[in-house]
C-alpha cells in the first residue's frame, strides 16, 4: 500500500483555515447565533417521526424541544447539509475528489477490508453523537462556539476531546512510523 502524497498536502495553511472558521462565526453569531451541528441530527429525527407517528414524537419532551415546528427548514439544518456539499464541492474544485473507502493509514494497520471500515466508522460515528448529545454539544458546538466565549465547559471539552484524540490515535496507529 502507498501512501498518496498528492492528496495529503493542505491545500490552505492552518492559518487561513482558521482565520476562514473565525469569520464565519463571527458572521454566524451577529446574523442568527453560534455555530453548532449535533442537535440537528435529533432534529431530524424529531420531524421524521412527527411524520410517520405524530403521537410518538409529540410524548417525547426531548423531541419536542429539539424539533420547534417539527420542520428541517431551518437554519441550522441547512446549515448542516451544506457541510458535506461544501466538502464535495471544495474537494472536486482541487481536484482531490476520490471515491476510497480504506485511507491508507487504516489500510496499512487493519487491512483493506470495506466492510469493517464501515463496520467500524459506523460505530464509532454512533458513539461520538451519543455522546455529543450526551455531553450537551459536539465539537462544532464546543470547540469553535463555546471555546470562542471562553466557556469553562468548552474549554474542559476541547482539552479531554484533544488527550483522548491523541490517546486512541497512539493507540490504534502507533508511533506513525510505518512505510
Amino acid at each position: 500500500m502507498t501512501r498518496d502524497t498528492k492528496h495529503t498536502a493542505p491545500v490552505i495553511s492552518w492559518w487561513a483555515g482558521g482565520l476562514g472558521i473565525g469569520l464565519i462565526l463571527i458572521v454566524a453569531v451577529a446574523l442568527i447565533e453560534p455555530i453548532g451541528v449535533s442537535t440537528q441530527y435529533v432534529v431530524a429525527v424529531g420531524v421524521l417521526l412527527h411524520q410517520l407517528i405524530p403521537p410518538v414524537a409529540a410524548q417525547s419532551p426531548y423531541l419536542v424541544d429539539s424539533a420547534e415546528g417539527w420542520t428541517a427548514l431551518t437554519y441550522e439544518f441547512m446549515f448542516v447539509m451544506g457541510i458535506p456539499l461544501g466538502a464535495f464541492f471544495a474537494a472536486a474544485a482541487t481536484g482531490r475528489l476520490t471515491c476510497r473507502l480504506i485511507p491508507f493509514e487504516w489500510g496499512v494497520r487493519f487491512g483493506p477490508l470495506p466492510g469493517r471500515r464501515l463496520v467500524w466508522s459506523f460505530i464509532g460515528g454512533f458513539v461520538l453523537l451519543f455522546g455529543a448529545r450526551f455531553g450537551g454539544g459536539c465539537t462544532s458546538g464546543h470547540m469553535i462556539s463555546g471555546v470562542s466565549q471562553l466557556a469553562i465547559s468548552s474549554l474542559i471539552f476541547s482539552t479531554a476531546l484533544f488527550l483522548s484524540a491523541i490517546a486512541t490515535a497512539r493507540l490504534l496507529y502507533g508511533d506513525g512510523n510505518r512505510e
